[in-house]
């Protein structure tokens, strides 16, 4: 929703290094920059980093929101639906509402990104529950991850 006041407002958010949460696994690093709580649901930023070799989730869409990456450092391998491309710093890619895609660290070195969600959905509530998963080492049927991935509007192909 646009803005209707006549004056502006104080209303900015300042979120200092310190206090941006962080979503810590083997090979990655998510940073939780800017989650729906912080940007009143319009977007969400998250920064991450990965291990040289850190792979990444296959390919999939989502139903009610946007992805965007933007490529810090290093090469990340990208796929529009198509086509994989090797991304590196100042690459942006934009995946629409149901336009399938995914990402990858397949080069000997470390990679970061910024992924940006619009609208914010609660992501890294997504990213927490994989960390509690492979940290407890249980292990998932197919109608489990079926079932999670449906929750976090994350749809496999």
């Amino acid at each position: 929703m646009s803005y209707t006041g006549d004056v502006g407002e104080i209303s900015a958010v300042w979120r200092p290094v310190a206090e941006v949460p962080t979503i810590d696994r083997p090979v990655t690093r998510a940073r939780l920059v800017g989650t729906a709580d912080v940007t009143r649901g319009q977007f969400g930023l998250f920064e991450w980093r990965m291990a040289p070799r850190a792979g990444g989730p296959a390919a999939h869409f989502h139903k009610t929101f946007s992805e965007s990456f933007y490529v810090i450092s290093g090469t990340v391998r990208l796929f529009n639906g198509e086509t994989w491309v090797d991304a590196t710093a100042g690459d942006f890619l934009y995946v629409p509402e149901g336009g399938v895609h995914a990402f990858r660290n397949d080069a000997d070195e470390h990679a970061s990104m910024l992924i940006l969600f619009a609208p914010a959905p609660p992501r890294e509530e997504y990213f927490r529950e994989l960390a509690e998963i492979g940290e407890s080492g249980r292990q998932l049927s197919p109608e489990e991850w079926t079932e999670l991935y449906a929750r976090h509007d994350q749809y496999m192909v």
